[in-house]
């Protein structure tokens, strides 16, 4: 069998994240995509991704000589891809290897989703295929890659981007949600919020929330959130509004606002929408085919309301998330 043949994936088989580690990559982040991507998950009953890892090297030393990793794949691997993951790595400085960029180049060509968690932005901007295009990077970097790849839409205050086809994440944690946010955009938010689970980590933090939230020593004796968004989760059904919220926590709906902003990044409002949808998005995995009762069970009110947000956050009309998601034949 040749090597060209033998690389070639199966056409029924799932989808193949792999994820290309290169010398002084980061382990933080080759931790999360094997975290999200690689482990099997014998209790959702099906195998979501196929993963591997590949390098340019038979041997390749870690961050900061922390390791060395061997035993992985070689670059070709990578031009098997349906999902590539570029190397990161903390000097961002050094240009990546020509033999690396060639294949991000080559995935990008034949219509591979492009993925970078961190300074895997510059990897992606080397390569070529961002110009012109919104990303993000880890806000420690954001002036450094501003003046390097002024093309490229740097957005410097999100956790990630989702461009389409190249997504970026700000590094760290971030790298997790948007591991998270491509299961949910592959699976489904039942199949994603079973992940999170099993991670022991939020199932949704929407990729425009700020990378760095200041946390100032609280005045206070307890003001975490905990209780009002465990009592709201609920009771999303009913026509709960934020003063509702602020009443449960027997506050203003001011001060709540700021401790939304402050522990989560976010709103009220936006917090409220979200989860209402993503019970809405749960609901008719499960097989309920009316979406007036979608609404009416997820907080949402009506139908129109339901469509306007769902093609908002997740690009599709009820109907495409039902016929993609639901329950039967994909």
């Amino acid at each position: 069998m040749s090597q060209e043949s033998s690389q070639r994936r199966p056409a029924a088989g799932p989808h193949r994240v792999v994820v290309i580690v290169d010398q002084n990559s980061n382990p933080f982040e080759l931790g999360c995509a094997t975290e999200v991507f690689g482990l099997r998950r014998p209790e959702l009953g099906r195998e979501l991704y196929d993963f591997r890892l590949c390098s340019p090297e038979p041997t390749t030393l870690m961050r900061d000589g922390f390791f060395t990793l061997g035993g992985v794949a070689d670059l070709a691997a990578a031009d098997t891809a349906d999902t590539l993951i570029v190397p990161n790595r903390p000097d961002t400085e050094v240009p990546r290897r020509p033999a690396v960029l060639d294949a991000v180049r080559r995935a990008h060509a034949r219509g591979a989703r492009l993925v970078g968690f961190c300074s895997g932005a510059f990897t992606l901007a080397e390569a070529g295929v961002l110009d012109g295009r919104r990303a993000t990077a880890h806000w420690q970097w954001a002036d450094a890659f501003r003046a390097r790849f002024p093309t490229v839409r740097l957005a410097e205050d999100v956790l990630f981007v989702d461009d389409g086809d190249i997504l970026t994440a700000a590094g760290s944690a971030a790298a997790l949600d948007l591991g998270l946010h491509l299961v949910r955009r592959d699976h489904g938010a039942e199949i994603a919020n079973a992940v999170s689970r099993r991670l022991v980590f939020a199932a949704h933090r929407d990729g425009g929330q700020r990378q760095f939230i200041q946390r100032p020593v609280p005045d206070t004796p307890d003001e975490s959130l905990a209780p009002v968004l465990a009592w709201t989760e609920e009771r999303l059904h009913l026509p709960l509004t934020v003063a509702d919220l602020a009443a449960r926590a027997r506050v203003s709906p001011a001060t709540l606002h700021r401790r939304f902003r402050a522990q989560l990044g976010t709103t009220p409002l936006a917090w409220l929408n979200r989860e209402r949808l993503s019970l809405a998005c749960r609901l008719i995995e499960r097989g309920e085919a009316r979406m007036e009762v979608v609404a009416r069970r997820s907080g949402l009110g009506t139908a129109a309301n339901l469509r306007i947000l769902m093609r908002r956050e997740t690009g599709l009309a009820p109907s495409a998330y039902r016929r993609r998601f639901g329950p039967g034949p994909r």
